[in-house]
């Protein structure tokens, strides 16, 4: 055999032994890459991603590093809550001593009051009916017949009130219970049934009469110097629609939408183009297209992202980051604000080594498109890229370190629909979040929620009343 020819085919098998082995070193790594994503996602709970704490199971979690010397359960000085006596009782039953324990009967003794103790109970639950008797009578001088006017709302020969419509939508709504279980609870302490329909037309006729209050609330919220935005996805006929909320600490408005992105946020039902102040908001790109506000990032979400990676890839610029953030945190206004050049600086130094220690964008083998970042990656570049969002809350007093306000303000649609599992239609979603941010607008300003729903269906609540 030619001896040239046996080199040439030596040197055609290595460089076709170096190209496999280059592409087994890619495919490696891409293995080692997904492998770390799936252990990534394994422990992964509510203190270092965006799960939920229900998520996080049963298991028992560590103790709290700071231990107390002091006593447990209530403390020295604590006013506590306890029930106090009023002065106008309903009822009031006296308790005589009948016989002395000489013999001595008390029937025409004095008697002083000794002590007075107070019962709050509930009385038996029933319903008040009230009837209207509507007349008539004929004109001694025309003879026309003319007959009286029932009060508006009144139609039917029998009917429930505005009462029993408060109480039914606060149930369904607030207080997250299905029809089927507030029939039950409706027949049980009023001897009376309730059909499915008449809950519903409840709900709706509540959310006509708060279309111009829905307005004012998102008046309210687009003028204020400081609001929070935030979404999460909720079922409608078993699928997948996103419930969006803007509010401040005195105010929620809520919206159905069936996208969570730019197109919910331009739609005519978002509030997020007439805001001009603060907006404080995750990380959703979709939040930073807006240039109308200025943006403030949630502090609490950047904290577990940053955990995350020191949990699942010991990241040390991770904790160093993680340690600056709670340092500023702390720190007063007026130092921060006297130290704002230092603050920036360690800000942009600690992103500049996690951009170096992070690993660039990997291609993918046959796939087109942005080339796939790691999640230390993706941080580090957010970090970067949105450094005066993230660092908002140092150096103004009225930006807060959290979005925890929004998230507040969707958590009770997530434990409906825990209870509830889906909206039936999306019209029922649409009275869910309306009804719902007016009461959660209620709590805010300490109104009594049943009285509000009740005024409310009279055509007037707190907030027309502003």
């Amino acid at each position: 055999m030619d001896k040239d020819f046996i080199i040439s085919e030596l040197v055609k098998r290595i460089d076709s032994m170096l190209a496999d082995l280059a592409l087994l070193k890619q495919e490696n790594a891409q293995l080692k890459t997904r492998v770390a994503e799936l252990e990534a996602q394994l422990n992964r709970n509510s203190t270092n991603s965006s799960k939920p704490p229900s998520s996080d199971g049963y298991q028992k979690k560590p103790a709290f590093p700071k231990k107390s010397n002091g006593k447990k359960g209530g403390q020295k000085n604590h006013k506590g809550n306890n029930l106090h006596q009023i002065t106008h009782p309903d009822k009031i039953v006296k308790c005589m001593p009948d016989i002395c324990g000489c013999g001595h009967e008390f029937h025409q003794s004095e008697f002083t009051l000794s002590e007075k103790r107070q019962v709050f109970d509930l009385p038996q639950p029933k319903l008040e009916i009230t009837e209207y008797q509507i007349h008539k009578a004929s004109c001694p001088v025309c003879g026309l017949s003319n007959k009286g006017i029932a009060p508006q709302g009144v139609n039917a020969p029998a009917q429930y009130g505005n009462g029993v419509k408060s109480y039914v939508v606060m149930l369904n709504v607030h207080y997250k219970m299905p029809y089927k279980k507030i029939q039950l609870l409706f027949t049980d302490l009023f001897g009376y049934p309730i059909n499915e329909s008449t809950i519903f037309s409840a709900a709706n006729n509540c959310y006509n009469k708060l279309a111009s209050t829905e307005q004012s609330i998102k008046a309210k919220i687009s003028s204020k110097d400081v609001a929070h935005a935030d979404e999460t996805g909720i079922r409608i006929e078993g699928k997948l629609q996103w419930l969006h909320t803007a509010s401040t600490p005195f105010f929620t408005y809520l919206f159905v939408h069936p996208n969570r992105g730019k197109l919910a946020l331009e739609s005519d039902k978002s509030i997020l183009n007439q805001i001009k102040g603060w907006l404080v908001h995750d990380s959703w790109s979709s939040y930073f297209s807006f240039k109308n506000y200025k943006h403030a990032m949630c502090g609490a979400h950047i904290l577990r992202e940053l955990q995350g990676l020191v949990d699942t890839e010991q990241s040390k610029w991770a904790k160093t980051f993680k340690a600056f953030l709670m340092n500023v945190y702390k720190m007063p206004l007026d130092e921060r604000v006297k130290q704002k050049q230092i603050i920036e600086n360690r800000h942009k130094l600690i992103c500049k080594i996690g951009e170096q220690i992070e690993p660039p964008p990997l291609k993918t083998l046959g796939k087109k498109g942005r080339y796939k970042r790691t999640k230390g990656r993706n941080l580090v570049e957010r970090l970067i890229k949105y450094q005066d969002a993230v660092l908002a809350f140092a150096f103004n007093e009225q930006v807060p370190f959290t979005n925890n306000l929004a998230e507040r303000d969707i958590r009770p649609t997530k434990l409906k629909q825990k209870i509830s599992n889906s909206f039936r239609s999306f019209k029922g979603a649409e009275f869910y979040a309306r009804i719902e941010g007016f009461i959660s607008t209620a709590r805010k300003n300490n109104k009594n929620i049943f009285n509000e729903l009740l005024t409310t269906f009279d055509g007037r609540n707190f907030i027309t009343e502003m």
